[in-house]
């Protein structure tokens, strides 16, 4: 039994959904058009459906009803019932198509827009393009770009043209930070990741302090593996070459789980830097560290113990964040 396909004005993304759920129950209960169009979709293209709820942080003036079906009427008995597609149900599969299009384009740079960031400073090897990436996989074209679809929240944003979407798409998966997460099995933490770099479109204001007191940290760092490296030439050490921004990334952890009311972190690592994550993090005494490298015991003579290599060992410490401890 056709329903009234005038209710699609705008195409209600979860009416489609609906439909689609129905179809899955019963074939012969949708309107033999979208029958056509449901059967003609790919898995792909079945499971960017689920795309069309919009993330939580979308303006609550820009969400949709959850029961917007009830009081959806029947066709009235002028209705098509032989089967032809109408001019306005044309219109509401090719709309319905742009959006499943469009979602699934979506959906490629949240798993693979990482491919394409801005990780190379240096140039050398130059990436700017992936196939799954290219809105002409999906089926657009370039007289598409204008054109207004229906996302559904998605991105923020209820409609938008396809430049808007690719513009924000690569803002937030395609610039100097790459971001890889829909591997996580854990649906929850897989949206809050989500949520935090779509919304900002992966963009974060410092203030000045900010910037200052990350450039201190990422200095501390460098200086530290730098000493160690001229000092005690050959000396294993495990140092944190080329990463040292995890020493203000660690920090800014701390500082706001102090803000959160965090009281005690425990930091089980890896060998690679964790000299660097002891001294400038943890606040173990430089000069111990120092000892340790010119072949002195950690402890003092008088307490035993089995001994340890200097990148085994850890600390313990109390930090301070903004009067947070």
């Amino acid at each position: 039994m056709s329903e009234n396909l005038s209710f699609l004005t705008g195409v209600n993304s979860e009416y489609i959904a609906h439909l689609y759920a129905s179809y899955l129950k019963n074939p012969g209960s949708v309107d033999a058009s979208w029958k056509d169009f449901f059967k003609g979709l790919n898995d792909r293209e079945v499971g960017v459906l689920r795309e069309l709820h919009g993330a939580s942080w979308t303006p609550s003036e820009n969400r949709r009803d959850q029961n917007g079906f009830e009081g959806v009427q029947p066709a009235n008995n002028n209705a098509n019932t032989h089967g032809q597609p109408s001019a306005a149900s044309g219109d509401a599969r090719q709309t319905a198509l742009d959006s499943i299009r469009a979602l699934q384009l979506i959906r490629a740079y949240r798993a693979r827009g990482h491919l394409l960031a801005n990780l190379d400073p240096l140039g050398l090897k130059v990436i700017d393009y992936h196939p799954e990436l290219d809105p002409a996989h999906y089926g657009f074209t370039d007289a598409d770009k204008g054109k207004t679809i229906f996302v559904g929240g998605v991105l923020g944003m209820e409609y938008a043209t396809l430049d808007e979407i690719m513009t924000a798409l690569k803002q937030t998966y395609c610039g100097t930070i790459g971001v890889e997460f829909l591997h996580m099995s854990d649906p929850e933490e897989k949206s809050w990741i989500q949520e935090r770099i779509e919304e900002p479109r992966n963009q974060t204001e410092f203030t000045v302090n900010g910037k200052r007191a990350i450039l201190q940290r990422l200095v501390a760092a460098e200086c530290f593996e730098k000493f160690l490296h001229t000092k005690y030439v050959g000396t294993k050490r495990f140092g944190l070459d080329g990463g040292e921004s995890l020493i203000p990334c660690i920090e800014q952890i701390m500082k706001r789980g102090g803000q959160l009311g965090l009281k005690e972190i425990v930091v089980g690592m890896a060998h690679r830097g964790r000299l660097n994550v002891l001294t400038n993090v943890m606040g173990k005494p430089f000069t111990a560290v120092f000892s340790e490298f010119q072949g002195n015991s950690a402890v003092p003579n008088d307490v035993q113990g089995s001994g340890d290599v200097k990148y085994h060992l850890g600390t313990s410490s109390d930090r301070d964040f903004d009067g947070n401890s």
